[in-house]
């Protein structure tokens, strides 16, 4: 597979079954030998679906040998290889959730989201690593190797949709779905140099059920576009979540230039957040502002600590990672009192980006400020500090999950060490649809399509994949 169909997107792998130039057998064979041979390296996934995915493709080559064009009405996504993060349900295939608690789980149904791929004619070649449960901001866990970074094998890919990023970075499909918490889907887009997006709160169902109302489901890509069209073809209310009734269709697009706030965190800036912010000046003119708001990140811990602690039995315990297990331990010495208190600091951090949105469109930003890490590490500093601290320099990330706001992270640069930097585009709630045309509008800007993990290139893979 060359680059060009390694990196292709969603349009033009359309164009080419439709003109002929390839099938959908060929493509997704060739896809799933690029998974074969990269999977001793970067451990993306947990789990390969190769005997449905060839088969999936067989029965989508004959529906457009039958239906010609016709064929992608209705469905969008048609022969387009997929992933999905093993937190979600996936009818017949193992799901794992990272944990060895779930290590033989298989569903007999599909979560909403992964359905809804299936209805628009995606193909599943596998479930990609993650965290347990999608705990930490690295990919670790206690039953497969921890993902790693293409850019460079000795690197953390991130988390907790680490294998989302790593497959998607390395051309093994066109896109897949991660799961956002706290950074989830963002943090390992940014170390990975790809496209991650978190959708406001409740516009794609989230089941199992996300009961703290932190975690978000959305796709990583290797272009805005193809993100695009995966968040309309997930989006939704569903019945098996009652949170995602909060559903709402994006307001319309203003017909002036948006007006794009750059937010400035306190204390010496980073390579990482120089980069970003010499690439965001692509969008025009930004208009500074230092964080309006005090850390809320005492307030997320204690929020997912409670919530971590409930789901846990106490016979777990021995199942749990070691690190996830201080906080769990964390969670069943809170009161009442301490997890009301972070739910009502929680509405105030809501209101005052109410209020910072009313003068701006769109926030720009680093998504993280710091390169990628060791990759058996599950923090940047795993091997000291609080235990509770696990996600703080995530600190451009788990604020827009309090408050529910779409976010996106896109390619900004790479690092003197040939590491990737990212910028973030964050929203009002309900305007996706303008933080996708921001965000294409930097793509056009800073083209990123032509840098690959690749041998010619500085900070490449540590090993030929």
């Amino acid at each position: 597979m060359d680059d060009a169909a390694r990196y292709a997107t969603a349009a033009e792998l359309r164009g080419w079954y439709a003109g002929g130039q390839v099938s959908p057998t060929e493509y997704i064979r060739a896809t799933l030998d690029l998974l074969d041979r990269t999977q001793p390296a970067l451990h993306a996934f947990i789990t390969v679906t190769a005997d449905l995915a060839l088969a999936r493709a067989e029965a989508v080559e004959r529906l457009i040998r039958s239906l010609g064009e016709r064929a992608w009405t209705g469905r969008p996504l048609l022969g387009v290889p997929v992933s999905v993060k093993d937190l979600m349900p996936t009818a017949g295939v193992r799901t794992t959730r990272g944990s060895l608690r779930l290590a033989d789980w298989i569903p007999d149904r599909d979560a909403p989201a992964v359905a809804r791929l299936r209805e628009a004619g995606a193909v599943l070649i596998g479930k990609t690593t993650t965290s347990e449960y999608g705990w930490s901001a690295g990919t670790v866990n206690r039953l497969t190797p921890p993902a790693v970074n293409p850019w460079n094998l000795r690197r953390s890919a991130g988390g907790s949709s680490g294998g989302a990023a790593a497959a998607i970075a390395a051309g093994i499909g066109i896109g897949a779905l991660g799961t956002d918490g706290a950074g989830s889907i963002r943090v390992p887009a940014a170390f990975c140099g790809v496209v991650g997006f978190k959708p406001t709160f409740g516009r794609v169902p989230y089941v199992p059920i996300s009961p703290e109302g932190l975690s978000h489901i959305g796709p990583l890509t290797r272009d805005v576009a193809t993100a695009e069209l995966i968040a309309g073809v997930i989006a939704g209310p569903h019945p098996d979540d009652p949170l995602s009734a909060s559903w709402q269709a994006d307001r319309p697009l203003p017909d002036k230039p948006p007006r794009i706030g750059w937010l400035h965190w306190p204390g010496p800036g980073t390579e990482a957040e120089s980069i970003a912010r010499s690439a965001a000046a692509a969008l025009g003119d930004l208009t500074e502002l230092d964080v309006p708001f005090p850390d809320p990140y005492p307030h997320l811990v204690t929020i997912l600590a409670a919530f971590d602690a409930a789901g846990q039995q106490a016979e777990d315990d021995e199942l749990c990672d070691q690190a996830r297990r201080a906080v769990v331990e964390h969670g069943r010495g809170l009161r009442a009192t301490d997890l009301a208190r972070a739910l009502a600091e929680r509405v105030l951090l809501t209101q005052r980006l109410d209020q910072v949105m009313e003068r701006f469109d769109v926030l720009a930003m680093p998504t993280t400020a710091i390169e990628p890490f060791d990759a058996d590490a599950w923090r940047p500093d795993s091997a000291d500090g609080d235990a509770l601290d696990w996600l703080a320099w995530c600190r451009a990330a788990y604020p827009f999950n309090l408050t529910g706001q779409p976010a996106i992270s896109v390619p900004a640069g790479f690092t003197t060490a040939g590491l990737p930097a990212s910028l973030q585009l964050v929203g009002r709630r309900h305007e996706d649809a303008l933080v996708f045309r921001v965000a294409a509008q930097f793509e056009r800007a800073r083209p990123w399509r032509s840098a690959y993990p690749r041998k010619d290139h500085q900070g490449c893979l540590t090993t030929d994949i």
